[in-house]
């Protein structure tokens, strides 16, 4: 055998054992008489050492060739280390090698494989395969692990069953482009890679499996950014004859047990806010409830002077910064500059400090009295030496910018702490979203999402006003889970579809499969995905998920490393029936 060690385990215990170990060299120091060699694996580091006087001679000259990321073999001794080193396990013991094997070797990596590199992250990403022996990213990667096999240890005592749903399957609009794929067989005909498994979820619970889960990866064409990727996966759930009150306690559950087990963390409420209330108070409905900063409106107090760009705003919003009077000018200067700049979008920003003494001093003071900006206060939270920022314009828009102030804000002031877990529930979206492009109606989340039982009658008469009875799970200011209770019902779901602009034909189409199930029997049933990438990283103290997959895709969408997507032969496109314009 390669090894009966590894490189992590060896400790004083072990002193005067014979032992093989294997590897890869971390580093070399030559003293001439005395050779120390770092060797790791995936499970640590332990120093060898070739000795002039007591190792073979032909071993010590061999030891001198040894480069760094050579794969080598080890037999020898354990000694005790004169120079211990209590940073690593096996810093009390050392090799004293009797035999070497090189098993290959290396080519001087393009970066240093250690916790701190040389390396940036586009030759990192070009040589994955390195960057994963380095411990943050190995760490990142077992920490993952660790969390999958919880997640499925928790399901599976819960009753649900691991089920594998199919990645080829027929294009459904879902709110993203598919990635297709072309049908070599059937000329002129394409499968989708599934944007989620929900139709298959839901046949499932037409099939009577009751629980359903799956760690499974969904593909969407998008626009990517740090914490979004073109295949991601997700913890994928269902459950039938359930309601909403069931979903929402069981994944409480289950989110409770992950901080438990992987973190060490108890929480034992988890709130649970209206997407109206999120959109009000925070400006999104992702909120992190980790730090205040809520939204004050101040339309009825600020709208009564001579101020234009209050009195022509559809909203006039603002917060108070904790101890933000300490600012400067010109740090305030800076902030207005933040939100004034093209990825935010706001016309300018009004200040108003609140002094220590009580009193106030704002940047709009020739329209209003202490007695306004007190009123101010009172609607912001505002206290003594805090600082309040307002923003005004259109209502959707301006609670936007402002949510994206809040949260840098948040950043700055090191109120958003890693190791501090804050989960809530938001339920009662809109049903439906007026989209003017297309001059319709698209499904807030899917087709599929059930209206609430007390806003069925809207259909006909105010389809707008319709509640979904669907949840998000929210950590720390993430969207980590949604979900909802389904439509069980073959005349429910086809006026969804009539609301939603598709004709009998189209829905036929695309959905005939699924109608045509719930005809033989569907249960109630309902579920959740949360995403495992997101999940995984927020739990790691991270928000960007790129670390936390082993080979991840660039901003672009592509895999640096094996150079994809590429073009494909001649050949290839002939037998697919495809032509390149």
């Amino acid at each position: 055998m390669y090894r009966n060690y590894t490189c992590g385990e060896l400790n004083a215990t072990h002193i005067n054992k014979e032992v093989t170990l294997a590897g890869w060299v971390q580093k070399t120091r030559d003293k001439g008489f005395m050779i120390w060699v770092d060797l790791r694996d995936r499970y640590g580091i332990t120093q060898l050492i070739f000795d002039e006087e007591r190792t073979p001679k032909n071993v010590f000259e061999k030891a001198k060739t040894l480069g760094r990321e050579f794969v080598i073999q080890v037999k020898g001794t354990v000694i005790e280390r004169e120079s211990k080193n209590n940073n690593i396990a096996t810093g009390e013991i050392e090799i004293l090698v009797a035999e070497l094997t090189v098993l290959n070797q290396a080519m001087l990596p393009p970066f240093t494989i250690e916790d701190e590199t040389d390396g940036g992250e586009d030759i990192r990403m070009k040589y994955r395969y390195l960057d994963i022996r380095r411990n943050p990213v190995k760490e990142k990667l077992l920490f993952r692990h660790k969390v999958s096999m919880e997640v499925r240890k928790y399901l599976s005592d819960q009753g649900f069953c691991d089920i594998e749903t199919p990645y080829l399957i027929k294009s459904t609009p879902e709110g993203a482009r598919d990635f297709v794929v072309p049908s070599r067989m059937n000329e002129g005909q394409f499968y989708a890679l599934p944007q989620s498994p929900q139709t298959f979820k839901q046949l499932l619970m037409v099939g009577g499996m009751d629980k359903y889960f799956q760690i499974v990866k969904c593909f969407r064409d998008e626009d990517l950014r740090a914490d979004r990727q073109p295949e991601f996966t997700q913890i994928d759930c269902e459950m039938a004859f359930v309601e909403q009150e069931d979903i929402l306690n069981m994944f409480e559950g289950l989110t409770r047990h992950l901080l438990k087990e992987i973190k060490g963390v108890e929480v034992e409420k988890f709130p649970r806010i209206t997407y109206d209330y999120a959109m009000k108070t925070y400006g999104n409905d992702k909120p992190d409830i980790r730090f205040g900063m809520q939204f004050g409106e101040l339309n009825e107090v600020a709208q009564h002077k001579d101020l234009g760009v209050f009195n022509n705003a559809e909203l006039v919003v603002g917060i108070a910064v904790p101890n933000g009077n300490s600012y400067t000018r010109k740090e305030i200067d800076a902030l207005i500059d933040w939100v004034k700049r093209p990825q935010i979008g706001a016309l300018g920003m009004v200040y108003c400090r609140y002094n220590e003494d009580g009193t106030f001093k704002s940047s709009v003071d020739k329209f209003y009295d202490q007695d306004d900006l007190q009123k101010w206060a009172a609607i912001t939270g505002a206290k003594p030496g805090d600082l309040m920022l307002v923003l005004s314009g259109e209502a959707h828009k301006t609670r936007t910018q402002l949510s994206a102030l809040r949260m840098e804000l948040g950043n700055r002031l090191g109120l958003r702490k890693p190791n501090e877990f804050a989960p809530l529930w938001v339920v009662d979206f809109p049903l439906l979203e007026w989209d003017e492009e297309s001059n319709r109606y698209h499904a807030m989340h899917h087709p599929f999402t059930s209206p609430k039982p007390e806003d069925i009658h809207l259909i006909e008469s105010n389809p707008g006003a319709i509640r979904a009875n669907a949840y998000d799970m929210v950590l720390n200011g993430n969207e980590i889970g949604g979900g909802s209770i389904r439509i069980h019902d073959k005349e429910l779901q086809s006026k969804m579809f009539d609301l939603l602009g598709f004709t009998k034909e189209e829905a036929e189409n695309q959905f005939g499969f699924l109608m045509n199930a719930f005809q033989y029997g569907a249960p109630p049933h309902g579920g959740l995905a949360f995403g495992l990438d997101r999940l995984v990283a927020i739990l790691g103290g991270q928000e960007s998920i790129r670390d936390f997959i082993a080979f991840p895709k660039n901003n672009s969408g592509r895999d640096v490393m094996i150079d994809a997507p590429s073009k494909i032969d001649a050949a290839q496109l002939e037998e697919l029936h495809i032509k390149l314009r």
